[in-house]
């Protein structure tokens, strides 16, 4: 060995894993920015902006095991550009357009990350339960006039946190109330009070905004995870556990509604908010009308109506995203949109129990994304930011079982490294 190869400097090992924690702990500000967005452009999209754009001249790499959620969204959001093209005046829309393709690419963005290493979901996760607590906390204070001018965390009277619509503000605390939920049922009790305290926090958050949509989202969810965890786990104990622990929690929550409803405003309107349909809803020209009419309109609009037109027209947004897809995004836009969901929701299910590291974290967002998709009937979940980070979250993870199953064909082993 000569001279010069002894005096060589190490491999840039240290350098590389430097930079990898930098990068993540850069990911995991920019979730965390996802709970503040109060106006627009938004922190969390100036940040990620730059993020991307970063990432993308060091080294991100886009794998052939997202590519169904690339081609579908870049399909999606041709068909709203070819929308455009049907307006006399496109007004504002090209901007829109821009942030629903900016959008787009950062559900790719985290699905690549996260296929690159899973230890990110960790982060991720923290990162969006500190925001969600933060936002609702400031919610819950300023409905109850605790906070000075805390009006600014609230409209119409109920709770909106640093959000600009309370219909946004509830749904975004649910995953990380089921994440707190899934630990509840899984940890010691050693990290069951802090958590307890964070799952009241969210709950009351989501109670406070009055979402219908909301409310439905986090029952629907807290069902669905305790059913896959029954059947997950197979032991006779941890069965009783998860029940006991349940019916414990459902008790508390129930109390703690009938406690808040000794208040005139909050029973008031509660008890308006709670109708299952609202005379907004089912009135001439109401929400549900506007549904028929709209999937009519379809029929004579191939390439859709244009973004936003609909509300232009009718005086009211479409408030069903399948709907939305056909005026905006037109047939092509449509059939992308259900296909990439098809497609999603039946990988994530084929996955969803297997043993791996990152299957708490699949099932979390794909209970949750679930429920997205079943309130998309009655409210329109287009831009909302957190939905694009679930479908990265949840194409991150069948990517990372894809790569694992590659694995497994190469080798024929049965077992192979985890992805880093």
């Amino acid at each position: 060995m000569t001279s010069a190869a002894l005096t060589a400097p190490a491999p840039f090992l240290p350098q590389r894993a430097a930079i990898s924690i930098i990068a993540s702990l850069m990911v995991a500000f920019g979730v965390f920015l996802s709970g503040f967005v109060i106006n627009e452009p938004a922190p969390y999209e100036l940040f990620l902006v730059v993020l991307i754009g970063v990432w993308a001249v060091f080294g991100l790499r886009l794998s052939k095991h997202i590519a169904p959620l690339i081609a579908l969204y870049v399909l999606f959001n041709i068909g709203g550009m070819f929308s455009i093209l049907t307006m006399d005046d496109v007004k504002g829309t090209p901007m829109y357009m821009a942030v629903s393709l900016f959008l787009a690419f950062t559900s790719m963005f985290f699905a690549a990350i996260i296929e690159a290493d899973q230890r990110r979901l960790t982060l991720i996760f923290r990162a969006y339960l500190a925001a969600a607590i933060i936002t609702a906390l400031l919610g819950i204070l300023g409905y109850l006039g605790i906070l000075p001018n805390g009006e600014v965390f609230t409209r119409y009277g109920r709770a909106m946190g640093a959000f600009q619509d309370p219909n946004v503000f509830g749904p975004y605390l649910v995953l990380p109330a089921l994440y707190l939920m899934h630990g509840l049922l899984t940890g010691t009790l050693k990290t069951a009070p802090l958590r307890a305290f964070g799952l009241t926090i969210l709950v009351l958050g989501v109670f406070f905004s009055f979402s219908r949509a909301a409310w439905g989202l986090l029952a629907i969810s807290i069902v669905l995870l305790v059913i896959t965890m029954l059947i997950k786990e197979r032991t006779g104990a941890f069965r009783l556990k998860i029940l006991v622990m349940t019916l414990i929690g459902a008790l508390l929550l129930v109390g703690a509604i009938i406690i808040a409803l000794q208040f005139d405003q909050i029973a008031d309107l509660f008890s308006d908010r709670a109708k299952l349909v609202q005379a907004y809803d089912g009135a001439r020209h109401g929400r549900f009308e506007r549904h028929a009419i709209g999937f009519l309109m379809a029929m004579e609009h191939p390439l859709g109506i244009g973004p936003l037109e609909f509300g232009l027209m009718w005086g009211e947004d479409t408030h069903n995203i399948w709907l939305k897809a056909l005026m905006d995004y037109g047939w092509l836009g449509f059939v992308s949109y259900v296909t990439l969901m098809g497609w999603t929701l039946l990988l994530g299910f084929r996955f969803l129990l297997r043993d791996r590291p990152w299957q708490p974290y699949l099932m979390i967002a794909y209970i949750v994304l679930i429920g997205h998709t079943m309130i998309g009937n009655v409210i329109d979940t287009d831009h909302w930011r957190h939905f694009y980070l679930l479908m990265g979250i949840v194409w991150g993870c069948i990517a990372l079982e894809m790569r694992w199953q590659a694995g497994l064909r190469k080798t024929g082993q049965a077992h192979v490294p985890l992805p880093a």
